[in-house]
């Protein structure tokens, strides 16, 4: 059973200390929030779109992805793929993805990765300065994800394919970008925030989904059994 939506979420941030350039408690977490909120995304069809508007009625997880090109990223989003609307919506939540290339890669890339839920893009990557999203990697062991699924051979090999046969030869935005995960809203409120700190740091989904009363999904590749 999902837990009712005005339950908190967490009363701290990410355990990873965030830069030192991002205020940390809950007033200056809501300051930060607010100044954002005005700050435009690009849906698929490049429309821009206040960030705060994603969050402003209800709570969401945001995710923010170092670029389409990258394997990991493409790994992980398919898995934020199965995650069930109904699911969700029990809990009333949102989950939005973000990415920083142009807004014509959004619509290939939700075809790639079978992902269905709100995507938009931040080009000039403000939200992401602002939010602190760190840039280049750091030396950190960060386990074994249990999203990733390809080695760096293959997936490296697969994202540079995937690059030279696309209709624009790009990264699909900065290559030494790295992401993150929030959980925003109502309004400009930051329950929680993780920084990645390298292209393998990012939040397990399902220990975020936990935060906010979404129910476990699981993200093995068997068959389910349907009992009829």
């Amino acid at each position: 059973m999902a837990a009712p939506s005005e339950a908190p979420v967490t009363r701290q941030v990410s355990g990873h200390a965030a830069p030192a350039q991002v205020p940390s408690g809950p007033e200056s977490w809501q300051l930060l929030a607010a100044a954002v909120a005005e700050l435009p995304v690009l849906d698929a069809s490049g429309r821009p779109v206040p960030f705060g508007e994603l969050f402003r009625e209800r709570r969401a997880i945001v995710v923010f992805v170092r670029h389409f090109l990258c394997y990991i990223c493409k790994e992980y989003v398919e898995d934020l793929a199965k995650i069930p609307k109904s699911f969700l919506q029990e809990a009333n939540v949102t989950l939005i993805v973000i990415g920083q290339s142009s807004y014509h890669h959004i619509e290939p890339f939700c075809k790639l990765t079978g992902y269905s839920h709100e995507i938009y893009v931040d080009p000039e990557r403000e939200i992401y300065k602002r939010l602190g999203m760190k840039r280049g990697e750091e030396i950190a062991s960060s386990g074994q994800s249990p999203h990733v699924k390809s080695n760096i051979l293959s997936g490296s090999i697969r994202s540079l394919w995937r690059a030279v046969t696309g209709p624009l030869f790009d990264f699909q935005g900065d290559p030494a970008q790295q992401g993150g995960t929030l959980i925003l809203g109502p309004g400009n409120n930051i329950h929680f925030i993780h920084h990645d700190r390298n292209r393998l740091d990012h939040k397990p989904i399902n220990s975020v989904l936990q935060l906010v009363g979404v129910q476990h999904v699981d993200f093995t590749s068997r068959p389910s059994v349907i009992h009829v």
